[in-house]
């Protein structure tokens, strides 16, 4: 959907799939589009063409599945509904399950078969995790609320975080420019983590960090290596309602942070500033609230209701003419504005413009566009996908009617449409209108189309028919004239009279 015009730009249709979708996923590039569905399906598209490029069926129902930001589009990471957070190879189907708990020596352990942890832990419930910026680590949250630094490739416990009270946690996700990390725990609380690791070769830096650690036991080392990727920047939560949060989210620069209200009767979306301030607070209509995205460029938040309607929150602006010119004075009514006699007289000698050094022989480039620091990136190998192509739907003509029938039957319809028509002279036989298009030849049964009279000739006809029959003057008789049809020769038009009484002296 075009977000400016509010208008369909691509529809994409699966015959395949008849289940409702669980999450979307764009690729970094913008060509392609990650669909998860409630029939374990995963189903790539490629954008411009609407052309289904692969699909994929899991053993688990995904929940939310994420493309690799990097080149490798054939890779996901997906996170099902009773099972561990897994990578996902769209062309081969191999899936690599990966860890979500650390035993005592420090060694990463998928979830059990019956969903409980070696440990005894309870039942474990949907893990959340996310890429980093260049998807070389994921960040797995778990339910013991610990932050799980894995090598994918390897899966491989890099580091661990853990998150004070051990609240389960719902959601984790990075800010764009991956400086900052995001995770809602059961504890009514959102945090931010500040990103310690660079953006780039994050795991050489881990093998330095562990190789430098001098701890003995490996959990307390990870926990440690842990300590050096991740700080706690600031947590938020509302003090005074204790509500639970559905769904957080990063504004498009980082600055801002959105928490969407898990009630089911309300839809309220809160705004803090980074530093902790609640800034707004937007109420929606009374249903529930299941996702909210913000935009990457504008201040405008979409958010996605229980029933399926979408809702586009955006600033309320005041206009400020006073930026454009300083001296604007506003007012609060009209006011007679008496100008001075010189006030909007030309000054040609005072006015003078002054000669410019602009080269005007210069070539002007209009093609070539700059890419939008805000959506690319500097190491992308393919140009990102920011306008896809209107296709203008075509008009459906209207259907003319067709003169089809008999020449009494012609003349019939056009007596029947004509106000001013009526049977003229003592033979019976109708007279065509003016107006009329067709007549007919007297000579045979063929039909032919009558010349339309000019302009002049049709109000000379409308006059005539709006002016009364003028009285004329005879020698002394009085008669009446009634139903009586004037004939126009000259101007091949008609005119006629109805129930006019007239006197003749």
């Amino acid at each position: 959907m075009g977000f400016e015009t509010r208008g369909i730009a691509k529809e994409l249709h699966d015959k395949d799939c008849v289940a409702a979708i669980t999450s979307v996923c764009w690729s970094k590039d913008g060509h392609c589009i990650l669909v998860s569905a409630a029939d374990k399906s995963l189903t790539l598209w490629d954008v411009v063409s609407g052309e289904k490029i692969t699909r994929t069926t899991l053993q688990q129902t995904p929940l939310q599945a994420r493309l690799h930001p990097g080149s490798a589009k054939s890779l996901c990471l997906a996170c099902p509904l009773s099972s561990a957070p897994m990578i996902v190879d769209l062309n081969t189907g191999s899936t690599t399950v990966l860890p979500v708990s650390v035993s005592d020596t420090g060694a990463g352990l998928p979830p059990p078969s019956r969903n409980k942890f070696s440990d005894g832990s309870p039942p474990f419930t949907p893990t959340a995790a996310c890429f980093n910026k260049y998807g070389d680590l994921v960040y797995v949250g778990n339910s013991k609320g610990e932050i799980l630094i894995v090598d994918h490739k390897n899966k491989q416990v890099r580091a661990v975080v853990p998150i004070s009270g051990g609240s389960v946690i719902k959601n984790i996700v990075f800010s764009r420019n991956g400086q900052y990390l995001l995770t809602n725990s059961n504890d009514r609380t959102i945090r931010i983590y500040e990103n310690l690791l660079p953006l780039k070769d994050g795991l050489k830096v881990l093998d330095e960090l562990s190789t430098s650690c001098d701890e003995v036991d490996e959990a307390e080392k990870l926990k440690a290596v842990g300590s050096k990727c991740l700080a706690l920047f600031r947590d938020f939560q509302d003090s005074i309602t204790k509500i639970h949060w559905k769904v957080p989210c990063f504004s498009g620069d980082g600055e801002w942070v959105v928490g969407g209200s898990a009630s089911k009767g309300e839809h309220k979306i809160y705004i803090w500033d980074r530093a902790g301030h609640l800034v707004k607070i937007l109420e929606g209509p009374k249903e529930a609230l299941i996702d909210l995205a913000w935009h990457p460029v504008h201040p405008i938040v979409v958010s996605v209701s229980l029933t399926g309607l979408v809702y586009i929150w955006a600033k309320d602006y005041t206009e400020n003419w006073s930026a454009f010119a300083p001296d604007f004075k506003e007012l609060e009514e009209n006011e007679e504005y008496i100008e001075r006699e010189d006030e909007f007289d030309l000054m040609p000698e005072t006015e003078k413009v002054k000669d410019t050094d602009v080269n005007e022989d210069d070539e002007v480039d209009i093609m070539t566009v700059e890419n939008e620091s805000v959506f690319s990136d500097s190491d992308m190998s393919q140009e990102e996908l920011c306008f896809l192509p209107a296709v203008p739907c075509p008009d459906v003509p209207e259907q003319q009617d067709k003169c089809v029938g008999s020449t009494s039957k012609l003349t019939d319809s056009n007596h029947s449409g004509s106000p001013l028509s009526e049977e003229a002279g003592q033979n019976g036989q109708a007279m065509n209108h003016a107006s009329s298009p067709v007549e007919e030849d007297t000579g045979g049964t063929r039909l032919k189309r009558k010349r339309k009279p000019s302009e002049k000739g049709m109000e000379l006809q409308a006059e005539k028919v709006r002016k009364p029959l003028k009285t004329m003057k005879s020698s002394g008789k009085i008669s009446k004239i009634k139903n009586k049809t004037v004939v126009e020769q000259d101007t091949d038009s008609y005119v006629f009279a109805d129930d006019v009484t007239d006197e003749y002296h």
